[in-house]
């Protein structure tokens, strides 16, 4: 809900909520403000404070065939770009990963650069991998990519100079700690609740899909640390708020708000153009 302590629990700080008041000033007469101005406002603020983490929200296994099994890597991550006093920290790489669903396609879309089969990525903070095979259920779903990594690309560096147009986030299966996941969305499906058709009220408006909880999201093992109202940058994902229900190894995270993703909405207009 909108309101002081609701968006208190989501992950919104004082700071933020300070300069989007300042921003659209004080009037004697009743106003709409555009939802997404507060939003912007909160990003430019989490974006200088808050650490970046890697989670994959919906997990999908990759298996680099030619890496050693049993060896594990210590990778060097940025806490903040925006901030490089807040410094480095090690992230874990080995031979199985987990990956987004969402960064694999078995038939790419026109666009989509993304991993698919013959194609290669970049790792964040890792190496270069490129898929080679998939594995699927009964269903026909694909649950297991197996692809290939260039130990010269460490760092996610060419020293060929071969140019590769997407770098996804990852984190070791062997290491990765698991957490329950609320996808907050908007409370309503147009900016004014009350602009209804005739019959109808402000509760027509409600959307349907305002709260998505997704289980067994996998983290970077840093994470397993947190502790209630600690903030982070999910990279590629948005900004996340721990939430007081986290208890002991029960890990909850709020999204605040999300980054930008292109890609998404090319696909949403793809598909919108279809109809």
């Amino acid at each position: 809900m909108p309101t002081i302590s609701g968006i208190r629990r989501r992950g919104y700080t004082p700071e933020a909520i300070r300069t989007f008041c300042s921003r659209i000033g004080v009037s004697k007469t009743n106003g709409v403000i555009e939802l997404g101005l507060l939003e912007h406002t909160l990003r430019e603020d989490l974006n200088k404070r808050a650490p970046r983490v890697m989670a994959v929200l919906r997990p999908l296994k990759v298996v680099i065939d030619n890496y050693p099994e049993g060896q594990v890597e210590p990778m060097e991550a940025v806490n903040n770009p925006e901030d490089p006093s807040m410094g480095v920290r090690q992230v874990e790489f080995s031979r199985e990963l987990w990956i987004e669903q969402d960064d694999f396609r078995e038939v790419p879309p026109k666009g989509y650069f993304r991993l698919s089969p013959g194609t290669e990525v970049r790792l964040r903070y890792a190496y270069l991998i490129r898929c080679t095979n998939v594995v699927k259920n009964n269903a026909g779903e694909v649950v297991e990519i197996h692809c290939t990594y260039d130990p010269a690309t460490k760092g996610g560096n060419t020293p060929d100079g071969r140019k590769v147009k997407s770098t996804i986030h990852w984190v070791s299966a062997a290491h990765a700690g698991q957490a329950e996941v609320r996808l907050y969305d908007n409370l309503f499906l147009k900016e004014n609740p009350n602009e209804v058709d005739e019959g109808k009220d402000w509760t027509d408006n409600l959307n349907p899909n305002s709260l998505e909880v997704l289980t067994g999201c996998m983290i970077e093992p840093s994470l397993l640390q947190a502790r209630p109202g600690d903030r982070f940058q999910f990279e590629r994902l948005g900004y996340f708020c721990v939430d007081p229900d986290s208890s002991g190894n029960r890990l909850v995270f709020n999204r605040t708000v999300g980054l930008r993703d292109t890609w998404a909405k090319i696909e949403k207009a793809q598909k919108a153009g279809k109809k």
